[in-house]
């Protein structure tokens, strides 16, 4: 077997056998497979695309390019969740938590961001001493422990991907909807849970900007952990707006930290951390609907387990729990700027993509994964879409500690803002569900 044969075979659109995509893969990982041959192999795959066979196959090898966490007779009731990440989206800080407290082990692999803010990883990392590096085994550990550990991907778990990763980024293949798919759903099977949950995002700041294109991504994956005998449901949510109020690292955390205090019960934040728990509940089978288990919810974070569990969490992987009743141990600011409305009306749209170039000229994200961020900067929505608004009143507030970064900041929010005379209609966030 040969890699130019299997290059020539994707090329012409035939369909590779499980021992041409594992050929490939050993290949890659063994360094006999020149860098420009893979590259040219993902080209073909992103004009002729992959079945959902070969898309399988390809997720397989790339989990078994590198260790699995094996949680043992945990896996059939540890849930995982992964979103394909979006501007102020800290949902996975608020479920995680929750999800414990209701009884479902967790064990979250997150990873540091790369683009306008950072990703779960920077903003837990925010808490100060917080330790995101745990070994695999110290994981299972701490899940078996006191049911959650979140830490930082680790190079051990599906190092092809990361190989494979590099290439497309450099070759303009990275939106081919086969290799997105592999891609995440790889790394979700290496972390060990045979129940997901994916939250796909589409919009303006989402990867997938139409929900058309966010179903067929998700339809794949779905498909892949059957394939795989894994239990994955696909959420497709909106992403044209940030979500919640907060967005920057510390600042996400915080309003984390007020969900799981029963301070905020309604709105985008509420209802995604709801619906995502509940489904968690009936995919494992503790609850028959979606009712049912929201109640149940509602009860866990009204009673304080919720919050009783991040702090637990904090504490056991080192962190200051005392940010939870004191927010100055957060980073601090040197500068707060107040957007004022410039008109009397509505908001009728905050744009997600607006926001987050704000955030990253402030600081808040990174274009390399040596980069540095600051985890005190960012923006907090004092108005949010369907809210009204007086001339002269605050609709945001900018968190800096440059001047100058400020100025082009406030330029991006004055953008990101719409105002108008009718309020407008607020609907789901949810678009579809698939399993």
């Amino acid at each position: 077997m040969r890699i130019v044969d299997i290059i020539e075979a994707k090329k012409q659109g035939k369909e590779h056998s499980k021992e041409e995509i594992d050929f490939l893969i050993n290949s890659l990982m063994d360094g006999t497979a020149a860098d420009y041959q893979i590259s040219a192999w993902l080209m073909a795959v992103y004009f002729q695309g992959m079945t959902d066979d070969e898309t399988a196959y390809l997720t397989d090898a790339m989990v078994r390019s590198g260790e699995v966490i094996n949680l043992g007779s945990l896996a059939s009731s540890v849930i995982d969740k992964h979103s394909t990440g979006g501007v102020g989206d800290k949902v996975t800080i608020t479920l995680i938590p929750l999800l414990a407290a209701c009884g479902v082990p967790v064990a979250k692999l997150s990873g540091k961001g790369l683009g306008h803010t950072g990703g779960t990883i920077d903003k837990l990392e925010s808490i100060p001493g917080f330790n995101t590096a745990l070994s695999i085994p110290d994981m299972i550990n701490q899940v078996k422990r006191i049911g959650v550990a979140i830490g930082a991907q680790t190079q051990k778990l599906t190092p092809a991907d990361g190989k494979l990763y590099a290439l497309r980024d450099v070759t303009a293949t990275v939106d081919s909807r086969p290799l997105i798919a592999s891609s995440v759903v790889s790394k979700k099977i290496a972390s060990g849970a045979d129940n997901i949950i994916l939250d796909v995002k589409y919009g303006s700041g989402a990867f997938m900007k139409t929900p058309e294109d966010a179903v067929k991504l998700s339809e794949i994956m779905v498909k892949i952990g059957k394939k795989l005998n894994k239990n994955i449901t696909a959420v497709i949510t909106s992403m044209d707006e940030p979500l919640g109020r907060a967005v920057g690292n510390s600042l996400e955390i915080i309003e984390a930290i007020e969900f799981l205090k029963g301070g905020i019960t309604e709105g985008d934040i509420a209802e995604l951390t709801y619906d995502f728990a509940a489904l968690s509940l009936v995919q494992l089978g503790k609850y028959s609907d979606m009712e049912s288990a929201k109640n149940f919810i509602k009860e866990i974070i009204l009673s304080g387990k919720a919050l009783d569990k991040f702090r637990e969490l904090i504490i056991t992987q080192n962190g200051d729990a005392g940010v939870i009743d004191d927010y100055t141990k957060f980073p601090p600011v040197k500068y707060t700027y107040e957007l004022k409305a410039d008109k009397d009306g509505y908001v009728s749209h905050i744009d997600a993509l607006d926001i987050a170039y704000g955030c990253k000229l402030l600081g808040a994200g990174r274009e390399k994964k040596t980069d540095t961020i600051d985890y005190g900067v960012g923006v907090f929505l004092n108005k949010k879409t369907g809210e009204p608004v007086v001339n002269g009143e605050t609709i945001c507030t900018i968190y800096s500690n440059d001047e100058t970064k400020t100025q082009s900041a406030i330029e991006y929010c004055k953008k990101g803002f719409t105002i108008s005379g009718a309020k407008p209609a607020v609907g789901s966030l949810i678009y579809e569900i698939i399993k």
